[in-house]
Order: structure tokens, then C-alpha cells, then sequence
């Protein structure tokens, strides 16, 4: 807040003035004036006791004269103990309302000159997404999202793990099973085909291990010797070789799978900017491990094999080639980190990845920076926990893991039902009615998700989620179709006015005291790539306004200036919970 500034920089000359000496900005602490005193600002007063040489009480109240002498806003003050609370005046928070919320830029960034990649989604060309990739996608196109709002230049990008041995169990059972289906011919997914082939080799693979097993071999042994193991990894070698017609299949089931991985990602409302395929990535590396080879940072062991000693560092030794020459994930991580910062020279790089892969990260930063590359400080893993789903509550179509598209359309007839249940549709066209579903229930979904911090594990409940009056995302949506019907039934077209002289209720206040922290939350959302801040303070916002649309009267106020105040005060509250939710990727329908 601009009023923020104003008092840091008053304090400053009210410390200098009243007691000779000087105080830094960032030793002055601001904080928001707690509920049950008088006041909006709050300052901490202990800091300058020291220099004032009185009790925290007589040090705030000097300020709070100075303060209330100087700052034409600062109408009042009061101190509870070490805290100076002040009372900013009316016509500050109405021409804050008037001259920013209400602004078509407001919660949108000057560009900061900065390039920032995330990088999220990296699915397997073998099976569908899943579950746990819909938190992943989320999390990472709204960590975009956010940074983008908070003025950086940001690339949204892919890594796509479409070669290795799992990729060629689906190839080959689809080879050895599939009768030349196609998604054409069996009217499914394309990756939802190349998903089941991957199953069929599952099951032909552990029946094969026990008739090994039976015929004496020990579980180990069957494992290594069971032939459709074996005609994979040939599979692979031929892949690493080039063969024109393992190639040629290559292509046409990654072809598949790409055309369903897209209508996946339209569903869910992500979207790249950049892709990077494994199979492009695999062999680079090399030359990375030969440069830290030359620096001393790796060393060879007598079989050939190249480590990094980590010890010191807490960690332990890492192989990052092996003595034949090949590469481990660490080789390739290495090459496309060098590869990604070659193509883009960005200021930060977030990898948008599972918890699982804590360590692999923390090992990959660490090697960057050994190796001198003055880019790896801007490096970061935005690590998240797994989703869990209540026993029973969804099966999904193998089995085993949560298909993301089961779950969005479970998520869309869900909200169906709720809706038809409270009879939120009337007057609506069939059209109307699905689009609306859709809204619904991919809000439910993606708000349900991003409200936890992406750290922790979380239980999501599909019902739980579509509850019109909960912490959910269907709540902020109804609240912000509610605005939009009365401004309608207004005939409300715009800023009604640009100045207003009034007397605030508490809520009118309270309300624009919460708009006015809109840009400083994406500011922490930003830094600390948090969608969840930005989803709780939208639900608080649209929790207060419910409070204020049930106790203060908009359209049957009965004095024309109040009315006009409190129509411009919903525009603005409609228009940030619209900003915020738009930041996680959740759209907000006009009716419902």
C-alpha cells in the first residue's frame, strides 16, 4: 500500500527530528492493526526505544503525533502497549477504492526485467496422466500464473519422458497384442490406448515370472529371464540404434499419446510455451561431466565410473557416469539444466516435481554450482506431497492410479448433481447448463488442490470439494455470480464516480482494506511460489462480502452516494476475486 510507504518514510524524519538519530526503512515494522483495537496500520514501537530512551507506550505516542501532524491520512492513533495503532482516513480508503482496485491494471506488475522458466507436467509417453500430474500441472501453470502477474517474463515449459525401457513394454505388447488397434479403430484416447498396453505387458510379464518360478528358477532369475523382458531391452537397444522400424512405431504411439496428453491439457487449462523430449535430452551431459572431470569437481573410480564426493556437503557419493560410458539421470539433468539456460538465459528455473525427488534436486543444484555455473543460484525445486483420495470414493481405470481425465469428468457430473440438487440453473440452455457444469466442477477441482500449501499431502474429497458454502472454490465462484447479479439488476456498467466524500461502516472499511493487500499478496504468492495464499485471501474476500452483501443494503440505499459507493465497492470485489481466481487457472461464471 502506497500509505505503507508514506508512514516508513515519516517515521524516519519523526525518529530523526524527535531524537536525533537515524533509523533504517527495514528496521521499521508494519503490520496490520489486529481486529479488536481502533485502526488499520500498525507499527511496532520497540525498535526505537533504544533510541528514543522512553518506554515503548511515550515512544509511540511521540510518533503518533508526529504521525497524525504530518501524514494529511493519518486522522488517529492509539498504543496498546509497544504497538502504535493508526487510523487511516475515510477518503484515503474510498479514493484507494476509486483510483487503483477499481483500475483494469490493478494486481498486474510493472515488468521487472526478469526471466523466469517453470518447468512442470514431465509425463511418461507410456500411460496417461494421472492424479498426481493434475496437482503437478495446477501447481506449476498457477506458480506462472503468479509470476507472470508480478511482472516477470516467464516461460512455461515441458519435459516430456518419452524414450527408455517403459516405453517400449507398451511398444511391444501393442506389437505383440494389439491386432493394429488404433484410437480410431477402439474410439479411445490415444493415451489412454498406449496406457492399457503397458498393462497388457504388466500382466504378461508377471505370468511369465510364474511359470519361471515354477519351473524352478529362483523370483530374481525369473524376473531377468522372462522372454518378453528380454524383447523389451532389445527393443531399447534397437531404439538407441536407430532401427528404422522400431523408430517408425516409436513415433506413431508417442503420436498418440501426444494427441490425448493435449486434450487432457485443454481440459485442464494448461498450456507450454516450450516442450523438451528426453529422447532429444538423453545423450546430453557428457560434455558437462568431462568439464568437471578437467575442474577437479569429479572424479573416475578404476572401473571407469565417474563419482562427485558430496560428504562434506552433508550429502553422499553420487555416480554421474557409469563405466561403460552411459548416462544416469543426474548426466542427463545436468545437460538439459545447461541446455534450458543456453535456450532462454533465464534468471530462475523452477522444477515443478514430487517430493519423491528431494534429494535428486538438492544433489543436481549442488553439482551446478561446483562446476561454477553462476545460474545455478537461481535454481529452485518447488517440491510438492502426493494426493490421497478417501478408500472407495473413485475407482480408476486400471486400478491402481487415479486417471486425470476419469477424475475431471467425475468432477463435472458431481457438479451437476449439486446443482440440479439447489436448483441453480433456471433459465439456463442445455449449452448454458454444461458449460456451467464444467466451470463448476474444474473450479472445485483445481481450487481444492491449490489451497494447501504445495508441501504438504492432502486428502481430496471429489464431494467435499463442491460444497456452495465451504472452503471451495464453488463458494468464491457463487459469490462472484452473486455480485455480477446485482450489478446487472443495477444496470451497472462502470466506475460510477471518481471521488466520494462518506462516513465508512466497518465493513465498507473492512472491505477495502482487504482489496487494497490484493497486489501484496501476488507479491508473496510470487516470492514464495504459493498458490495457496493467493486461493485463501480470495476466499476470505469473497467471506467478508457475503457478511457485507447481508448487512449493508447496495440497491436499496437509500442515499444515491452511498448506493453508487457500495455498487463500485462489489465491481471492485467481483473484479479481484475474477484476478485471483484467474491466477490459479479457475474461471468465475456471470450466474449460477
Amino acid at each position: 500500500m502506497d500509505i505503507e510507504n508514506k508512514i516508513v518514510q515519516n517515521i524516519i524524519e519523526a525518529v530523526q527530528k524527535l531524537y536525533g538519530t537515524a533509523v533504517e526503512a527495514d528496521k521499521i515494522v508494519i503490520q496490520e492493526t489486529r481486529k479488536e483495537f481502533e485502526g488499520q496500520i500498525t507499527v511496532v514501537t520497540f525498535p526505537f526505544t533504544r533510541l528514543s530512551k522512553k518506554t515503548p507506550e511515550q515512544t509511540g505516542a511521540d510518533i503518533g503525533e508526529y504521525l497524525k501532524a504530518n501524514v494529511e491520512d493519518v486522522t488517529d492513533f492509539n498504543v496498546i502497549k509497544g504497538f502504535l495503532n493508526l487510523t487511516i482516513s475515510e477518503q484515503y480508503w474510498t479514493n484507494c477504492l476509486i483510483s487503483n482496485v477499481l483500475s483494469a491494471d490493478y494486481g498486474q506488475f510493472k515488468p521487472n526485467g526478469e526471466k523466469v522458466m517453470v518447468e512442470y507436467s514431465s509425463p511418461n509417453t507410456n500411460k496417461p496422466l494421472h492424479l498426481g500430474h493434475v496437482r503437478n500441472n495446477l501447481l506449476g501453470y498457477s506458480v506462472a500464473q503468479i509470476l507472470s502477474a508480478n511482472g516477470y517474463d516467464v516461460i512455461k515449459a515441458n519435459l516430456v519422458n518419452d524414450r527408455g525401457i517403459h516405453i517400449c513394454k507398451s511398444m511391444l505388447a501393442w506389437q505383440q497384442f494389439g491386432n493394429n488397434e488404433t484410437p480410431a479403430s477402439t474410439g479411445l484416447k490415444g493415451d489412454h490406448l498406449v496406457g492399457k498396453y503397458y498393462v497388457i505387458f504388466d500382466k504378461e510379464y508377471k505370468k511369465q515370472i510364474s511359470e519361471l518360478v515354477a519351473g524352478g528358477q529362483t523370483e530374481d532369475e525369473a524376473k531377468k529371464n522372462a522372454p518378453v523382458i528380454k524383447q523389451a531391452q532389445e527393443m531399447l537397444l534397437k531404439w538407441e540404434s536407430d532401427d528404422p522400424a522400431v523408430k517408425e512405431l516409436w513415433s506413431k504411439m508417442n503420436g498418440w499419446v501426444y494427441e490425448g496428453f493435449g486434450e487432457t491439457y485443454k481440459k485442464l487449462g494448461v498450456d507450454f510455451k516450450k516442450y523438451y523430449y528426453e529422447s532429444d535430452t538423453y545423450l546430453l551431459g557428457k560434455d558437462t561431466i568431462e568439464e568437471g572431470l578437467q575442474k577437479g569437481v569429479f572424479f573416475k573410480k578404476e572401473d571407469g565410473s565417474v563419482w562427485i564426493d558430496l560428504t562434506e556437503d552433508g550429502l553422499d557419493q553420487k555416480l554421474v557416469l557409469r563405466a561403460d560410458g552411459t548416462s544416469v539421470y543426474i548426466t542427463q539433468d545436468l545437460g538439459t539444466a545447461q541446455l534450458k539456460y543456453d535456450d532462454f538465459k533465464m534468471d530462475k528455473s523452477i522444477y515443478v516435481v514430487g517430493n519423491e525427488q528431494d534429494y535428486h534436486f538438492k544433489v543436481l543444484f549442488l553439482i551446478l554450482e561446483k562446476l561454477g555455473k553462476t545460474w545455478a543460484k537461481g535454481l529452485f525445486h518447488l517440491s510438492y506431497g502426493m494426493v490421497d483420495l478417501p478408500s472407495g470414493k473413485m475407482k480408476s481405470r486400471e486400478g491402481t492410479v487415479v486417471d486425470a481425465d476419469d477424475l475431471m469428468d467425475e468432477m463435472i457430473r458431481t457438479a451437476k448433481e449439486r446443482t440440479e440438487e439447489l436448483g441453480k440453473v433456471e433459465g439456463f440452455t442445455e449449452e448454458e447448463k454444461n458449460k456451467l457444469y464444467e466451470i463448476i466442477g474444474m473450479g472445485a477441482l483445481k481450487f481444492f488442490l491449490l489451497k494447501v500449501e504445495p508441501k504438504k499431502r492432502l486428502l481430496f474429497d471429489p464431494n467435499e470439494s463442491i460444497d456452495f458454502q465451504g472452503h471451495t472454490g464453488p463458494f468464491i465462484q457463487y459469490t462472484h455470480a452473486r455480485i455480477r447479479s446485482v450489478l446487472a439488476k443495477a444496470g451497472y456498467s462502470g466506475k460510477l464516480t471518481e471521488s466520494y466524500s462518506l462516513v465508512l461502516t466497518p465493513l465498507e472499511k473492512d472491505l477495502i482494506v482487504n482489496l487494497s493487500k490484493y497486489p501484496d499478496v501476488i507479491a508473496a504468492s510470487a516470492s514464495e511460489y504459493s498458490p495457496a495464499q493467493i486461493a485463501n485471501y480470495v476466499f476470505e474476500l469473497a467471506k467478508l462480502f457475503n457478511k457485507f452483501y447481508h448487512e449493508e443494503s447496495i440497491l436499496k440505499a437509500e442515499d444515491a452516494d452511498v448506493r453508487n459507493f457500495r455498487l463500485d465497492l462489489a465491481s471492485a470485489t467481483a473484479s479481484v476475486i475474477n484476478k485471483g481466481m484467474g491466477l490459479l487457472g479457475i474461471s468465475v461464471p456471470d450466474r449460477m
